[in-house]
């Protein structure tokens, strides 16, 4: 009979769900009581640091069979739901409600028991030095911490406590990973206090501590490769190269680009590793490491490298790969500005040797790439090396302009001697079609044209001078560069012209300002840089011609042209020619202004102080033709001197021309001054070093003294009579009427004599 009740209450339904019911609220008790005794558990092991392994072990098997019964109950209620879904949805709630809180607080103790698990294999892994599972057991650990702490029924102190293990756990595997890495790349370094030089790197080593394989191939042991992919599964990895790269790239890479007696030795140390150490063999004389040598020196470190270290695959990439990325870039522009741009050729016949610089670089790289150094095509090493027609332009442009400047401002006074005869040494240059067809043409003309007057053969010549040695050789560095120019590439063309623009230019800016002072001060450099301009102006004129129909477009359409700069330079070397001139006639004026206005000389001290005067005079222009005789031009010399002269005559004329009374004895005194500067003032016309050449220049001084025959005429007028003088007036045609006023010979004539009928009727033929 209870059987069939039974039957009939469990059809209904309504006997299960009261043993449901039963044995879910059975079953939080359960899961109440494992809870406590779990997190009691972990709160020993792991916060107050008690041993209870088998308690564990045994709850852990509880936990297990409360889960698998949660599982066959979870499933026996949905089945329930589903088919009862209308009839029975709020019986349910409450035991679904139920049901996934003991869910929670079962998912959240298989955490437990993860975390717990994950730290056993941990200990485990690192005593049998298995790091890769060690990182990854490490990593289920930290993975089941994070899940408790999305819960937020999970409860704090617990959850600190597992916190705080993972991170000691974490520090401590990360230190036997480093202890190990430290263990099997050994770096012997100079000290820190000692200066970066040559003798410092030689005490340099890296001992690779890795062994071979069994078959005698060497390759990085299994124990590397462990400790390689544990660092980068803990994200560490790329640290620990990155301090390498610097490492090796401030101790090995760059001191072996930078010092050409520098190498690199590899030695093998059976059952110990290999060691990589840098010795000095010999000294090199030469100044910078060929591009072939830096190569071979990085191959050997780099290769050995890869076949002891870095020949390890993390993940999708190699060892080298993540190494080559680091140091590529540095230690590409180390080569290029340490050894390939002191390669480039400082001649255009020598670009086509530097062919096979470039084939070194595409080896170099081919090497590299089949060590996974390097990734993809084009780099700025192997374009740096393609591109050596630029850089040459450039290298060669930047030597030009310092090599100019270097000309520009050394010492002025170190001469050569220009004639007319003296030519630029420019270079033969292949002679153009249309050069041809000019010069045929001109020959035709020229025969038909029987009465053509010739230019004589000297004629647009330099006069015979003296320029600096520095300006000389300006002007060669100009040509040499333009002959760099013809037969270039139209860019290096242009660079290399417009660089010798610049020269010029340069020369326009700098020697002005950098000499300054001595320019005013010397005459002897005032001369010098007039003739330098000058120069440097008549050999611009043409130089552009030369040129212009061997260089490529837009050159030879007319742009190689330096004829615009010409008057620049002329007005250069006039204005610095005129200031020293300038100088030297304030001090004529000066040392003039000491004669006391040539007045009164019949005073003995007034006397000596105007023949004082005279002779300074006499003597500065005497020392000054001295200076700048054979260095100006001759025509320039004399009217340089003509004009001094002249400016100590006038003004000698004028003071004699002030005096409104001149005694007889003080006419007798300026008879004998003047007639010293008449006999003296030619003597200073020496342009040239042999004497008898200079008597022509002497006799010419009319020439080049515009007061000169006025000079000469008031000499006559100081010791003449009045008759004399009215003679040479000659009612106004005489030379005296040429030189002086009417006006001008009254007052002379009024201060040289008294006044007496004689003198009265003298002033009336004065008209």
């Amino acid at each position: 009979m209870a059987s069939f009740v039974t039957e009939v209450l469990a059809s209904s339904g309504k006997l299960e769900k009261e043993d449901l019911s039963s044995k879910i609220s059975k079953m939080s008790r359960k899961v109440e009581d494992t809870k406590e005794e779990v997190c009691g558990m972990i709160n020993k092991r792991y916060n107050e640091f008690l041993p209870s392994l088998k308690g564990s072990e045994v709850l852990m098997g509880q936990v297990d069979e409360v889960s698998k019964e949660i599982d066959v109950l979870k499933n026996c209620i949905e089945t329930e739901v589903q088919q009862n879904i209308h009839v029975a949805v709020t019986d349910f709630a409450k035991l679904k409600q139920q049901l996934e809180k003991n869910t929670i607080i079962i998912t959240m103790l298989g955490h437990l028991k993860e975390f717990h698990n994950a730290m056993e294999e941990l200990g485990k892994a690192l005593q049998e030095k298995k790091y890769v599972n060690a990182a990854k057991q490490l990593e289920r650990a930290r993975t089941s911490v994070d899940s408790l702490k999305g819960w937020k029924s999970s409860e704090l102190p617990l959850l600190s406590a597992l916190s705080s293990e993972l991170t000691v756990q974490r520090e401590n595997f990360i230190y036997h990973l480093g202890d190990e890495w430290k263990r099997l790349a050994i770096w012997k370094l100079p000290s820190s206090k000692e200066p970066a030089v040559l003798k410092s790197f030689l005490t340099v080593e890296l001992n690779l501590c890795l062994g071979c394989s069994k078959d005698g191939e060497q390759q990085p042991p299994a124990l590397l490769c462990c400790v390689l992919q544990a660092l980068a599964i803990q994200g560490d990895l790329q640290h620990k190269i990155k301090l390498f790269s610097q490492v090796l790239l401030k101790n090995m890479l760059k001191p072996l680009v930078m010092y050409p007696s520098l190498s690199v030795k590899v030695t093998e140390q059976q059952g110990e590793g290999t060691v990589l150490s840098l010795q000095c063999l010999e000294e090199s004389h030469e100044e910078r490491s060929t591009p072939s040598q830096v190569y071979g020196k990085l191959i050997l470190v780099l290769k050995t490298l890869h076949s002891h270290l870095l020949d390890v695959s993390i993940g999708e990439k190699k060892l080298s790969a993540i190494l080559g990325e680091l140091i590529w870039m540095e230690l590409s522009q180390c080569i290029i500005h340490e050894c390939l741009l002191y390669s480039i050729p400082t001649n255009s016949s020598q670009l086509d040797k530097y062919n096979t610089v470039i084939k070194e670089t595409e080896e170099f790289e081919k090497s590299l790439k089949e060590m996974q150094y390097l990734q993809g095509d084009s780099t700025d090493l192997l374009k740096y090396a393609r591109d050596v027609n630029c850089h040459f332009a450039s290298k060669k442009c930047k030597d030009v302009i310092v090599a100019a400047r270097k000309l520009m401002t050394s010492k002025m006074h170190n001469t050569v001697r220009i004639t007319p005869d003296s030519k630029l040494p420019l270079p033969k240059l292949p002679v153009s079609g249309s050069e041809v067809k000019v010069r045929q043409e001109a020959r035709k003309e020229e025969a038909t044209l029987d009465n053509v007057k010739q230019l004589a053969a000297r004629t647009l010549c330099l006069p015979a001078c003296r320029i600096s040695e520095s300006v000389q050789q300006l002007m060669e560095l100009a040509l040499n560069t333009l002959c760099e120019a013809v037969g270039s590439s139209t860019q290096c063309a242009l660079q290399l012209f417009f660089t010798v623009r610049n020269i010029f230019q340069l020369f326009y800016d700098v020697v002005p300002t950098y000499h300054k002072e001595n320019l005013l001060k010397f005459p002897h450099l005032a001369a010098i840089q007039h003739n330098n301009c000058m120069y440097l102006a008549h050999h611009l004129l043409t130089l552009g011609h030369h040129f212009r129909a061997h260089l490529p477009q837009p050159l030879s359409e007319g742009v190689a042209t330096f004829v615009d700069m010409v008057p620049g330079f002329r007005k250069l070397g006039a204005q610095c020619f005129l200031a020293q001139l300038n100088v030297q006639r304030v001090e004529l004026l000066e040392r003039l202004s000491t004669a006391r206005n040539f007045s009164n000389l019949d005073d003995e001290d007034n006397y000596t102080a105007a023949s004082k005067a005279v002779r300074q005079v006499i003597h500065q222009l005497k020392q000054l033709g001295t200076v700048w005789q054979d260095v100006l031009p001759v025509n320039i010399y004399c009217k340089a001197m003509g004009s001094l002269l002249n400016i100590a005559i006038a003004e000698v004329i004028t003071k004699i021309m002030m005096l409104e009374d001149i005694s007889s004895e003080d006419g007798e005194h300026l008879h004998t001054l003047c007639q010293t500067i008449i006999e003296e003032g030619p003597l200073v016309f020496i342009p040239l070093a042999e004497e008898n050449k200079n008597k022509k220049y002497q006799e010419e001084v009319p020439i080049y003294v515009k007061k000169w025959i006025t000079f000469k005429e008031l000499v006559i007028v100081l010791r003449a009579n009045l008759q004399e003088i009215v003679n040479r007036w000659a009612e106004g045609k005489g030379p005296l009427a040429l030189e002086f006023s009417s006006s001008e010979m009254k007052s002379l004539i009024r201060a040289l004599f008294q006044n007496t009928e004689r003198r009265a009727i003298a002033l009336t033929k004065i008209k």
